[in-house]
């Protein structure tokens, strides 16, 4: 099975504590993929951000946007696949939760996308999305078990409108990558998880839904 996705590229996609980092670090161990973290220890940006969300947002969002390009790449030149925690899509989803919530002037916004439009020309895509459906109500659980102190600001409404985004963004992306929906609310064992990814994820360039198996 491993040798189906030994160079496999995989993005993992979820909103806020869906748990995409404990599943990128246990797929990349199972497959021996690299693994792709999303920036939050060394992200400069991150406390302010939370802070002073507004005042922050535009900055956040560049910070991000250029931190996960660099890794999609870095992904692509080595050529050896990787696990991406987060994919570069999703940020889009975040850029525009924050305008709507007036917390992201329409001008930055309006730039954000403009850039990422230039950068999405050099993008190989990946292989397979793996979206990890989990409530927003979930969710929450996992990031107040985590204690980041940075995140206790986090509301059960900003969660919702992510996931509402997610779902229009799954719809967009699932024209163009393969997509596995997983529910996982509860955690699956790793290995029924890759044997569903390898089962499915050469099946074509649409959205499936990738149930567990009892």
């Amino acid at each position: 099975m491993s040798g189906q996705l030994e160079r496999v590229f995989i993005g993992i996609a979820g909103i806020i504590g869906a748990g995409k980092t404990t599943l990128a670090t246990a797929l990349g161990q199972h497959l021996g993929l690299d693994v792709h973290y999303e920036p939050v220890v060394d992200n400069e940006y991150l406390d302010d951000f939370y802070r002073e969300t507004k005042r922050y947002s535009f900055a956040m969002q560049i910070y991000l946007l250029n931190r996960r390009f660099q890794q999609h790449q870095e992904i692509i030149w080595r050529g050896r696949g990787g696990v991406q925690d987060r994919t570069i899509y999703e940020d889009a989803i975040f850029a525009k939760t924050l305008r709507d919530m007036d917390l992201m002037d329409p001008r930055d916004y309006d730039t954000y996308v403009d850039l990422f439009r230039n950068l999405s020309n050099f993008m190989c895509r990946p292989n397979v999305i793996i979206y990890l459906d989990v409530t927003p109500e979930r969710s929450m659980e996992r990031i107040r078990e985590r204690s980041r102190g940075c995140e206790t600001g986090i509301t059960v409404e900003y969660l919702t409108r992510l996931h509402d985004g997610y779902e229009e963004f799954l719809r967009e992306i699932s024209k163009l990558i393969p997509v596995l929906r997983v529910e996982w609310n509860e955690f699956w064992e790793v290995e029924r998880l890759a044997e569903a990814i390898s089962r499915e994820y050469t099946r074509g360039n649409f959205l499936r839904e990738v149930a567990q198996l009892a």
